[in-house]
């Protein structure tokens, strides 16, 4: 955000990440804050896994950071740091913002609704169609729960985890009952093709579907956000598919984002978080 001036009363949020020069959040959700009329500034932090706990317990003894945003690889790892969390961050056991509270860190997932509202903006919905999800990390199971949230007819999931994918389809099983399986990195037959791996964010990364089997009817997206147009994406385009960026996920997001770190409750946070 060009011109601004932190002053002693100024609040502090940080993105951690690994990598971090990938993210939009500084720069986007400064300027939010700033509408809003926050004297506030998103930091990017440049944290590795193992660090993830010291950190979280340090920011937590500054008492003017305000709030936590969490990008790759962290959901997961950041969930387990939570002292409460929403029930949307609860069943895809991530977080992806957590907010200062008496007792901890609260947190939330809100990478699910930005992705399918991301979606949307682009006139596409998934009530009723065949969709296919590459990854069910952090990001993912959060997409793969708001896909079958919003009416999707089979959600069919692939991952190189097989225990994380397996765990992942048992839990939204007892919900929706046989119309979430495991799926491969072959798109044919899907309206939805969804990406939330983070490949393409490199060069020499393999694309996640096979991409000779991508129709034009076909709906492509992805979380990469730099790229601006990840490789996916581009040759979606090529081959006549209507598309969403990393980047549409997230400025469909971004709102959503400040409302939580900027929420504050009359009262302690309401969901324990279980192990």
């Amino acid at each position: 955000m060009t011109g601004f001036i932190p002053s002693g009363s100024t609040k502090l949020f940080s993105v951690v990440g690994d990598p971090i020069d990938q993210v939009r959040s500084p720069g986007v959700l400064t300027r939010l804050l700033a509408e809003r009329g926050e004297d506030a500034v998103v930091v990017p932090m440049h944290v590795a896994s193992s660090d993830l706990s010291d950190l979280f317990s340090v920011l937590h003894a500054v008492r003017n950071v305000g709030g936590i945003l969490v990008t790759i690889p962290h959901k997961q790892h950041a969930f387990g740091l939570c002292a409460t969390t929403t029930d949307r961050a609860a069943f895809v056991e991530a977080a992806n913002v957590l907010r200062r509270t008496a007792d901890g860190w609260h947190g939330d997932n809100t990478d699910g609704m930005g992705y399918l509202d991301g979606i949307e903006k682009q006139d596409f919905t998934v009530a009723g169609r065949n969709c296919l999800l590459i990854g069910c990390g952090g990001a993912g199971s959060a997409i793969a729960l708001e896909i079958m949230r919003r009416g999707a007819a089979l959600l069919a999931i692939h991952d190189i985890d097989s225990a994380r994918l397996h765990h992942v389809i048992a839990k939204l099983d007892r919900l929706y009952p046989g119309r979430v399986i495991v799926g491969s990195a072959d798109p044919t037959g899907y309206d939805l093709v969804a990406n939330a791996t983070p490949l393409g964010m490199r060069s020499d990364d393999p694309l996640p579907v096979d991409i000779s089997k991508l129709e034009s009817p076909q709906f492509v997206a992805c979380v990469v956000t730099k790229p601006e147009v990840p490789p996916l994406i581009e040759v979606a385009r090529l081959r006549g598919c209507r598309t969403m960026t990393g980047a549409g996920m997230f400025d469909a997001q971004a709102a959503t984002l400040v409302d939580f770190l900027l929420t504050r409750p009359n009262g302690r946070e309401g969901h324990l978080k279980t192990d």
